[in-house]
């Protein structure tokens, strides 16, 4: 499976919120690096600023029209797959990478442990 270029969520969701959300996603470093961007049906300063606050990547407020949906999803898409993302192996771990000496070596970095690849049923 190939390492996500971005997340979309929304920030009512069925079965919590996007703050959930956000939270278990930024507190993993594995996940950490994955830009997230946030939708939401309404303009609330607090929404967005909490969402900022969480680590939220970016943030919109869904539009009135299916089109301007589209348009939005597909500007968000093409601008968001331009972007790097940290090197993966065929599980879909991020791979180590060796900082020393260089910016940032100080910041932790997810626990590397290979994992057997699963078949996938067909």
């Amino acid at each position: 499976m190939p390492y996500p270029t971005f997340i979309l969520a929304d920030l009512k969701l069925p079965d919590g919120d996007g703050f959930t959300l956000l939270q278990d996603l930024k507190s993993k470093p594995a996940w950490a690096v994955i830009p997230t961007i946030v939708l939401s049906g309404s303009s609330d300063r607090d929404d967005l600023k909490k969402s900022f606050l969480l680590g939220a990547s970016a943030c919109f407020v869904k539009p009135n029209s299916l089109d301007g949906y589209f348009r939005m999803i597909r500007t968000t898409y093409e601008f968001w797959s331009l972007s790097e993302t940290p090197e993966v192996d065929v599980t879909g771990q991020q791979l180590p990478t060796q900082s020393t000496g260089k910016l940032g070596e100080d910041i932790p970095q997810p626990e590397y442990v290979p994992r057997p690849r699963v078949a996938e049923n067909k």
